[in-house]
């Protein structure tokens, strides 16, 4: 829902600029495993999906697993199968998923820091 309202009550266009609000990013100036994500929403529901790939790869993805997730739920609750359980509680998809976010957070520190000076950084945290 947070992308939805910063879609329609963000006019101004400031969402490139404005703080952001996870704490991690907040204290130290690094950004987390999430953040952009929402970023990453609002640019895909506007159709801009090279913004949307910019700020998080994995933003069009968290769409298209919401979607799924909705259609299969569905689809359990008019057939009473249970097709999503075996996925659900798939500890291979789960590594899976894991390993990709950590390698692909990972690859985005070493390019933060190699575009980033200390007081750049410094300056995206409460410390500035």
């Amino acid at each position: 829902m947070v992308p939805f309202f910063l879609l329609f009550f963000n006019q101004n266009n400031h969402l490139e600029t404005d703080q952001s609000l996870c704490p991690l990013k907040m204290l130290t100036g690094f950004p987390c495993p999430g953040c952009g994500i929402t970023k990453s929403l609002v640019y895909f529901y506007e159709g801009d999906i090279q913004k949307s790939l910019y700020y998080h790869l994995f933003g069009p993805f968290v769409i298209a697993f919401c979607v799924a997730t909705i259609v299969v739920l569905t689809t359990e609750l008019i057939t009473k199968k249970e097709y999503f359980k075996s996925l659900l509680f798939n500890k291979k998809l789960a590594y899976g998923l894991a390993i990709s976010l950590a390698s692909y957070h990972f690859v985005r520190i070493i390019y933060f820091i190699k575009n980033n000076a200390i007081d750049d950084i410094l300056r995206q945290s409460i410390w500035r």
